[in-house]
């Protein structure tokens, strides 16, 4: 019996033994942002702020863009209370001649740049009778389009150097098409797609594409969303799920495990256990998937109200939303800059 005992503590240890030294060969080989010239789109507020205060932590130095003016401003005073070096531009990302010139911009203040987060992102909520084409059109210009411009304009400065990274937030939406979300999912496929064989393709030229695959996230972004149709019940649904504790995540948490995805040149991070097992489920039994996804959509609110014609969330505020049941998310929109667009 002692034997046993002895060989069962050797193994655990060699096994400790192994974990730690496998955590040290990481983070002996991991990407270091000091020093380094990091551009996020979007990054003004939500996740992207968030993940540029992490960043200016770490000493990176910052470009960030965004197309509101004031929105950058109040960026850049809560970015240089975290000691960030920082450059703010306006820019519209699904303008590519703007784009070329914004990251011109940085060149000239801060050199080429060595990390690239397409962060941008639009969201339009409502049921697909009311989606037009000018919203499917939107959002392939800003989560596919935009983010192909960003990454052609900085390819050059990255395959002279021999090095780079590059994160492509995408979402679960990208992995399973969630229903009154229909132009938002297919463009996040859209990008999935050009992510994935941007890895295969830049890797002999030692450049590292993340993936990122976010489920719900606390970043506070609903106000600035849009609603259609009967835009207060999609609202009050929207906001409810990026409320609810345990489901949704929690915005700085999601930028570390973010940040340490790209550290660490992973391909791809799915966040929220949620998330991961959706995509686990719909990889087994996609039929299964959409069958119940159809369920869910017959919950949804649908068509009428305001039709076609859309509003912002902070327009679309009811008994419900906000109220004590979103105080979370609430909190991370007072948090996160998007009160800045009020």
């Amino acid at each position: 019996m002692a034997r046993r005992n002895n060989a069962a503590l050797t193994l655990g240890a060699i096994g400790v033994g192994a974990w730690l030294a496998v955590k040290a060969y990481r983070w002996a080989r991991a990407y270091d942002f000091a020093g380094k010239v990091v551009l996020v789109t979007g990054g003004s507020r939500g996740l992207g702020i968030v993940l540029s205060r992490r960043l200016a932590r770490e000493g990176a130095r910052l470009a960030i863009c965004a197309r509101d003016q004031h929105e950058l401003d109040r960026a850049r005073e809560d970015l240089a209370r975290h000691g960030a070096e920082v450059l703010t531009v306006p820019c519209d990302i699904t303008d590519r001649t703007q784009v070329e010139r914004m990251v011109q911009q940085v060149r000239e203040r801060f050199g080429g740049i060595d990390v690239l987060i397409n962060n941008a992102g639009t969201i339009t909520v409502g049921p697909i009778e009311t989606m037009t084409l000018d919203d499917y059109r939107e959002a392939m210009a800003t989560h596919y389009w935009a983010s192909l411009y960003t990454t052609l304009a900085v390819l050059p400065d990255m395959r002279r150097r021999g090095g780079g990274r590059i994160v492509n937030i995408t979402s679960i939406g990208g992995k399973v098409s969630v229903p009154h979300l229909i132009p938002y999912d297919a463009s996040k496929f859209a990008l999935v797609g050009l992510s994935e064989g941007l890895r295969a393709e830049l890797a002999p030229h030692g450049i590292v594409v993340t993936t990122v695959v976010p489920g719900l996230m606390r970043t506070g972004s609903p106000p600035n969303a849009y609603f259609k149709s009967q835009h207060r019940l999609e609202y009050a649904w929207f906001a409810l799920g990026d409320a609810i504790p345990g489901f949704a995540m929690h915005a700085d948490r999601a930028a570390r495990r973010i940040l340490n995805a790209c550290r660490f040149g992973e391909a791809e991070v799915i966040l929220t256990l949620p998330a991961k097992l959706a995509v686990w489920f719909h990889g087994l039994f996609p039929g299964l998937t959409s069958d119940i996804l159809g369920l869910v959509n017959r919950a949804l609110p649908g068509p009428g109200g305001i039709g076609t014609a859309r509003m912002k969330g902070k327009d679309s505020t009811s008994a419900v939303a906000p109220s004590a049941l979103t105080a979370l998310s609430d909190k991370a929109t007072a948090e996160n800059n998007e009160l800045a667009a009020f």
